[in-house]
């Protein structure tokens, strides 16, 4: 079977892409590993910046409809010390330009605005190959197989498509994520609710971090992070809730029980992520008919810009090709030229960050931006 624009993954950057291009006429197909749009949580909270994600939804036609997502009050941020002092208590005002979503809620956002039978679910790839003049064949976990003039690769850290252009592989950080929820926290857990606010909370400490967003329906939603090698975790039971809990409560000795209470509180098992990082220059030199976006092209250490950039790389992808009808090369070359060094800034700010530079509101919060895109290859 032959088609046109070929995106592998339905994250937010291939649907913008998808969505831009129907904007300008430009017929895709985007094929998913998961079998529907529900098969799993889609994450917490992103914010969506005024300089990037906020451009590609304007570029998608969709920025109404994602101001009707937007949640009020949850740019207010907190930064709590161990013993729970209030160190900052930053109110939102309304001015900020990060405005809070729902990942799920945006994702299907851009779901809805793509004509029936763009994206077609349960097409797990397994490999992709050239074939020439521009040509690559993809194939699918159930032996099925597509053939494009033009492959992108939107599928994330363990992309089955970045072989094509790159070696590169994700490389653990040497830090994990626990993540945690607490449901009807105003009633059931109101001293960590208080100390989490309206908005985020995060407390610091040298190899050991708590973030903290206030999401929908008086839902907390933490992320306990310690920089630990991998073995260091495989030593500890996820598949006992109650063990895996307290063990990384241990961790936590000292801290102020409202924090703490956000990980043995857990209402959901606890989640080990796992946090990888292509190299920070990571690039490639042109191959007729593919190209990358997202983490499958600049996956980084977490800055607050993953899920942003993923969305900006699928819009200006989208708009060059919508510039190039006829020269789908010199609009690939267009874009990866743009992307390559935007990304780039965006990775080399993030590894500063992880090794103890300076950082404000959004770098920090970036590990909550990430969290359900790095989990191990399946």
């Amino acid at each position: 079977m032959s088609t046109g624009v070929t995106i592998i993954g339905a994250g937010l950057g291939g649907l913008t892409l998808a969505r831009v291009l129907h904007v300008h006429g430009i017929p895709a197909t985007v094929h998913e590993a998961e079998p529907s749009p529900a098969a799993r949580p889609q994450g917490g909270m992103l914010d969506i910046h005024d300089y990037n994600g906020q451009l590609a939804l304007e570029a998608a036609g969709l920025t109404d409809e994602f101001r009707g997502l937007v949640l009020e009050g949850r740019q207010a941020l907190r930064i709590l010390g161990p013993d729970g002092t209030v160190l900052l208590d930053k109110a939102d005002d309304g001015t900020g330009g990060r405005p809070e979503v729902q990942r799920g809620e945006l994702r299907q956002l851009l779901l809805d605005s793509l004509p029936a039978g763009t994206v077609r679910w349960g097409h797990k790839v397994s490999g992709a190959r050239t074939l020439g003049d521009g040509r690559h064949e993809v194939r699918f976990a159930d032996g099925g197989t597509v053939v494009t003039g033009l492959l992108v690769g939107a599928d994330g850290a363990w992309s089955r498509v970045r072989p094509l252009l790159s070696t590169a592989t994700p490389e653990y950080t040497g830090k994990s994520v626990v993540e945690t929820y607490l449901f009807d926290a105003g009633i059931r857990h109101p001293a960590a609710a208080k100390a989490v606010g309206g908005g985020s909370m995060i407390v610091h400490t040298p190899g050991r971090e708590i973030f903290a967003h206030r999401e929908k329906d008086h839902t907390l939603h933490a992320y306990v992070g310690l920089s630990e090698p991998q073995e260091w975790f495989t030593a500890v039971d996820f598949t006992d809730a109650a063990a895996a809990t307290a063990r990384i409560a241990e961790e936590f000795d000292g801290w102020a029980p409202e924090l703490t209470a956000l990980i043995t509180d857990t209402d959901t098992p606890p989640v080990l992520r796992p946090l990888y990082a292509l190299p920070a220059e990571h690039r490639w030199d042109r191959v007729p008919g593919v190209t990358l976006l997202g983490d499958a092209a600049h996956l980084s250490v977490p800055n607050g810009e993953g899920a942003n950039l993923a969305m900006l790389d699928g819009a200006e992808l989208g708009k060059a090709l919508a510039a190039h009808p006829d020269d789908t090369e010199a609009a690939l070359t267009a874009y990866e030229q743009a992307m390559f060094p935007r990304s780039t800034e965006a990775a080399t700010s993030a590894g500063a960050e992880a090794h103890g530079a300076d950082t404000d509101h959004d770098p920090i919060r970036a590990l909550i931006t990430a969290l359900t895109r790095q989990d191990e290859p399946r």
